[in-house]
């Protein structure tokens, strides 16, 4: 009995090491591939949920970081806008 084991669909989404490991699981005899199949399958799984994860924490940060310059640059303008209302408040 030949164990087919889940691969993403590109390399580029799990490491080089376990697509090999994939490899050399596959050349085991079946009764070995069952216990190191479900085990591999896991840490895939963990794998692809870790680049998820870490892939929605960058666009995160990415967005905070334009939020902070577009605050910063209104920060910078209520501050001109209060230091023109003050000089004509005194030049009264």
């Amino acid at each position: 009995m030949k164990v087919h084991h889940r691969l993403p669909e590109t390399a580029d989404e799990v490491p080089r090491e376990l697509i090999d490991l994939a490899r050399h699981i596959a050349a085991l005899p079946a009764e070995y591939q069952g216990n190191l199949e479900a085990a591999y399958n896991r840490v895939i799984d963990a794998v692809l949920r870790r680049r998820r994860i870490l892939s929605l924490v960058q666009e995160a940060l990415s967005q905070l970081r334009l939020d902070i310059k577009y605050l910063m640059f209104d920060l910078e303008v209520t501050r001109r806008e209060r230091d023109e209302l003050r000089e004509e408040q005194e030049g009264w």
